[in-house]
């Protein structure tokens, strides 16, 4: 999944827990096995390989997975949809070597995206492509699943306070860090989009999944335009205005999708999701009026939760 998972834990507190870490990030490496696009063997590439021609059984997890992530399209109007794949390959994102692609191969690709392109049924846990060339790329909420099912192979063990993430963009939290007062928690640093080395401020994550999306590693310039690695899927251009989108949801899994969602849609909608879904929270940073400034908007985040610098 590109990226190295940690997991931290109250020293001495729980006895199983360096076992049951050890089988949490084990699980990790059997879903990326299994989710991945990147290699040949996995089920998500046999699934793309084989779904527009024939009716394709999906594991039991992964369906799940691919019904949560229909109704995340849903919710957000297409701004979420991991059918999004010809486009990330056509503007180079696939292998990390951005190009600007011609504006009528985007209008072909968009015909083969889109998240009601994929034929689910919940009682045969099958699934079949309704056009040839879609694709499915886990990329936006793969990760926060797996971290999902990780963090359940620590409950199921007894470790009931854990922090557990997958590089700087998703994480998962349970109980309490000793120390972290009253309240309880994990303490989180969300980095300032614009000056990496410095955060706007500080997050408690309490029994819940966080994500976080921007386009500041991964973008490439084309005379003058800088062009960042996240698309919308509705338009097929990259998203432009905004620096990062940070989501804390029940699910690691949600709070991933969301926050790619978040970035896509731009501020004032996704504040609106958030009002429309009270268990959802989000730190959402656009670009300011000044260059080198930045305009934040939080949603249901009190004070507890949410400390800036």
């Amino acid at each position: 999944m590109a990226c190295d998972f940690q997991i931290s834990l109250n020293a001495g507190q729980h006895r199983r827990g360096p076992e049951a870490a050890v089988a949490a990030l084990d699980l990790i490496d059997r879903l990326e096995d299994q989710l991945t696009v990147y290699r040949e063997s996995s089920e998500v590439s046999q699934i793309n390989r084989r779904a527009a021609h024939e009716i394709t059984s999906v594991e039991w997890g992964l369906h799940h997975l691919l019904q949560h992530a229909g109704e995340l399209s849903a919710a957000t109007g297409g701004a979420f949809d991991i059918t999004a794949g010809p486009l990330v390959k056509l503007w180079g994102f696939y292998r990390r070597q951005g190009q600007m692609p011609h504006p009528d191969d985007i209008a072909r690709a968009l015909e083969r995206v889109n998240w009601r392109h994929l034929d689910l049924d919940p009682q045969q846990l099958t699934l079949q492509f309704r056009r040839e060339g879609v694709e499915i790329n886990l990329g936006a909420i793969g990760k926060g699943y797996a971290l999902d099912r990780a963090a359940q192979v620590l409950l199921d063990e007894g470790v009931e306070n854990f922090l557990f993430h997958g590089g700087r963009s998703s994480l998962i939290a349970h109980g309490s860090r000793q120390g972290v007062g009253e309240h309880g928690g994990w303490r989180v640093a969300i980095r300032h989009p614009l000056r990496p080395d410095r955060p706007v401020g500080e997050v408690r994550l309490l029994n819940r999944g966080m994500g976080t999306s921007g386009a500041g590693t991964q973008f490439f310039t084309h005379r003058g335009r800088r062009y960042g690695h996240i698309l919308d899927p509705r338009t097929g251009w990259p998203v432009e205005g905004m620096l990062s989108a940070t989501v804390l949801a029940p699910t690691a899994a949600s709070a991933d999708a969301l926050s790619t969602a978040f970035y896509v849609m731009g501020v004032e909608p996704s504040l609106a999701y958030c009002r429309d879904h009270p268990e959802v929270s989000a730190l959402v940073i656009a670009a300011g009026e000044r260059p080198g400034t930045i305009s934040l908007h939080t949603a249901n985040l009190n004070d507890v939760e949410w400390r800036p610098a």
